[in-house]
């Protein structure tokens, strides 16, 4: 999905907490530039499959996120430390309404615990060594990451971390470069480390990618304009490209306009686990803005006989049709949105805005290759003409000032259904989520 809608306010926390430390920490001691927030996050989940034959998810948990980032020590190459600390507390959910991925999944020999039921908390903890110097900075261990093509998830309870190294560069103004390679993840609802697979692929059983490597940069010289270009290869999985352009024009107080388009290609690569991968797919965006209300329209299309797909449980699809529920991007799919948003300060309500939208997809899953190892659960043989829908209700409200102030308050509802042949995945779903965010900010 397109930047400014992919990132969540857990996400924009996690990262504006990160930019903001390391800026401040840049001119001050290792001791005098450190930072430490606390992000509290209570999450309510309610995913009715609308099947008597399917179980329901419905969990509720409450999330701490402690993040502390260091200064640098003083020298050519500065020397710090980022760390975090993770726990999630088990309100209500599991014994037969798990599976949201809020709280972790039992396994059926979990000593004390019933197949599907929750622990009451997991937690879990990580910590990065920083070098910063000739405006570069490196970044050894467990780390967030957010780029279109590895982006750590961050629309449950808990966010996803990486262990790996990374690199950012900012020499050139207006110019930031980056790259990196990491072995391990975290999963958002599990305390422990694995290593990486995808969303939508089912790898062969034992075996697994050992790493994901990346290299990149975003160019914002032009005003209003932004244009990326990234390269990503999934070890013995696949090789990713992304580029895009995006332009923001004001055209006076009361009028603004915003294209944009992303596109990504995806091969196959090394022992190609997830079997054959040709697949370029591509979204294109146009907002009107008027006063406080705006208006867009999306387009999106796959082509290829394999899904659009991406690191599992993480938001590297900056695709402007990938919505709560589904993302749009099956095989050979073709797909178009429909988007309104309010601000209502527009009414004299400052921190409150709604959006609603409507999307529509049709895909061809005949053409899929049911001998794929990956990726052949999608063909259905009355696939041809498949369609799904989905219809999206979003509504946030941010504490202005006070004692509460930062406080957020966000309820999403989602509606999908598919016919035709569309059965890959789940058909008729109803979707309630409600989540509460609260920043602390320690020192």
């Amino acid at each position: 999905m397109n930047a400014k809608y992919l990132m969540t306010p857990l996400a924009l926390a996690l990262l504006a907490t990160n930019a903001q430390a390391d800026d401040a920490a840049a001119g001050e001691g290792f001791v005098e530039g450190s930072h430490l927030t606390i992000q509290t996050r209570n999450y309510y989940f309610n995913r009715d499959r609308r099947d008597p034959q399917v179980q329901n998810s419905q969990e509720w948990g409450q999330g701490f996120i402690g993040l502390f980032s260091s200064g640098y020590t003083p020298g050519m190459i500065g020397v710090g430390v980022d760390a975090y600390g993770m726990l999630g507390l088990k309100l209500d959910g599991g014994g037969g309404t798990g599976g949201s991925s809020i709280l972790p999944v039992t396994a059926p020999d979990k000593e004390g615990l019933k197949f599907g039921e929750a622990p009451d908390s997991f937690s879990s903890g990580g910590a990065a060594l920083k070098l910063r110097g000739f405006d570069s900075e490196l970044k050894l261990g467990d780390q967030f990451i957010s780029n279109p093509v590895i982006a750590g998830g961050a629309t449950r309870m808990l966010p996803q971390t990486f262990r790996g190294v990374s690199l950012v560069n900012q020499s050139v103004q207006d110019l930031r470069l980056e790259g990196g390679q990491v072995s391990f993840n975290k999963p958002y609802n599990q305390s422990g480390h694995r290593r990486i697979d995808t969303s939508y692929g089912v790898f062969p059983d034992g075996r697994r990618s050992h790493h994901i490597s990346w290299l990149g940069g975003t160019w914002t010289g032009i005003e209003g304009l932004s244009s990326s270009l990234y390269a990503a290869e999934l070890q013995d999985v696949w090789k990713q490209y992304y580029a895009n352009l995006d332009y923001s024009w004001q055209l006076n107080e009361l009028v603004s306009l915003n294209p944009g388009i992303n596109y990504y290609r995806t091969q196959d690569a090394g022992d190609a686990l997830l079997g054959d991968i040709e697949n370029n797919t591509w979204s294109a965006h146009f907002a009107v803005g008027i006063g406080h209300h705006t208006v867009t329209a999306a387009y999106q299309k796959v082509n290829g006989n394999t899904p659009f797909d991406y690191i599992n449980q993480g938001d590297s699809i900056y695709l402007d049709n990938s919505q709560q529920y589904s993302d749009f991007n099956g095989p050979n799919e073709k797909s178009w949105k429909l988007q309104y948003a309010y601000d209502f300060a527009g009414l004299g309500i400052p921190g409150l805005s709604a959006q609603v939208a409507y999307s529509r997809g049709e895909l061809d899953l005949t053409k899929v290759d049911p001998n794929s190892p990956g990726y052949g659960y999608w063909f259905s043989a009355d696939g041809k003409d498949a369609k799904h829908w989905e219809r999206d209700l979003d509504i946030r409200y941010v504490v202005q000032q006070g004692p509460a102030k930062d406080l957020a308050l966000r309820a999403r509802w989602a509606n999908h259904r598919g016919g035709d042949g569309y059965s890959a995945v789940d058909n008729d779903i109803d979707e309630l989520r409600l989540i509460v965010d609260y920043p602390i900010e320690v020192f």
